[in-house]
C-alpha cells in the first residue's frame, strides 16, 4: 500500500518498475497513455473529448487529462491499493492539476521517486526499444529481449523499431524533459517527498533498491 509518483528521464525505466512494483506489491498502476486509450475505446464524454483532439494529431490539452486522471483515483482499486503515477505530470501546470485532483478525491502522495540514469545510457537505451505491431508490448534489446528475437512474448506479435527511435529525437525528447520536467524535481523536493534512486542498473537490481528505499 503506498501512493507513489515516478519521475524520471525517458529510457530512466520508470515504466518498467512502475509495472514490477504494482505486481510485486499490489498498487494500481496509473498510465495515462492507458487511460486515454481506455476512455477513448469506452466512447466515454472525456473519451469523445481526447479522440477528437488525437484524430487531429494535436496534443489532448491538460484539463482533459488531468480530468482522466481525477476520475481514475476515485476508483475502488485506488482507494483500497494505492498507486503508482507513471510518467504524469510531466510539466509544473500537470502537477497543480495533479494536486487538485488529489485533493478531490482526498489522497496524497506518500512519494516521488526520481530514477537517476546517465545521458550516454539513456540515449543507448531509447534507441534500442522494439515495439510489438500486435499488442504494442514494449521491449529493448540491450536489457529486456524478447526471448525470440523479432516476437513478442506476449502475444507473438512481430516487434519493429519506430522510424523516431533514433539519436537526434532521442535528444529531442531529453531536451523537452529538461526543460519541462526536470523543475517537477526541484518542486516536490521542497515538499519532502522527492526520493532519488537509480535506473541504471540491471532490472532485478533497480527493483530491490527501490524497495528498499521505499522499505517494502
Amino acid at each position: 500500500m503506498g501512493n507513489y509518483l515516478f519521475l524520471g528521464a525517458p529510457g530512466a525505466g520508470k515504466g518498467t518498475m512502475a509495472e514490477m512494483l504494482c505486481a510485486a506489491h499490489g498498487q494500481a498502476h496509473i498510465s495515462t497513455g492507458d487511460m486515454l486509450r481506455a476512455e477513448m475505446a469506452s466512447g466515454s464524454q472525456l473519451g469523445r473529448q481526447a479522440k477528437s483532439y488525437v484524430e487531429k494529431g494535436a496534443l489532448v490539452p491538460d484539463e482533459v487529462v488531468a480530468a482522466i486522471v481525477s476520475v481514475r483515483l476515485l476508483s475502488a482499486d485506488v482507494r483500497q491499493r494505492g498507486f503508482v503515477l507513471d510518467g504524469y505530470p510531466r510539466t509544473v501546470k500537470q502537477a497543480e492539476l495533479l494536486e487538485e485532483a488529489l485533493k478531490k478525491a482526498k489522497l496524497k502522495l506518500d512519494r516521488v521517486v526520481l530514477f537517476e540514469v546517465g545521458q550516454e545510457l539513456v540515449l543507448r537505451r531509447l534507441t534500442a526499444r522494439r515495439i510489438c505491431k500486435a499488442c504494442g508490448a514494449i521491449f529493448n534489446v540491450l536489457y529486456n529481449q524478447p526471448k525470440a528475437e523479432g516476437v513478442c512474448d506476449k502475444c507473438g506479435g512481430a516487434l519493429y523499431q519506430r522510424p523516431d527511435d533514433t539519436v537526434a529525437t532521442a535528444m529531442s525528447r531529453l531536451k523537452v524533459y529538461e526543460k519541462e520536467t526536470c523543475p517537477l524535481i526541484s518542486l516536490y523536493e521542497a515538499k519532502g517527498l522527492l526520493l532519488r534512486t537509480t535506473g541504471a542498473e540491471e532490472k532485478g537490481a533497480n527493483f530491490a533498491l527501490l524497495c528498499e528505499r521505499l522499505g517494502l
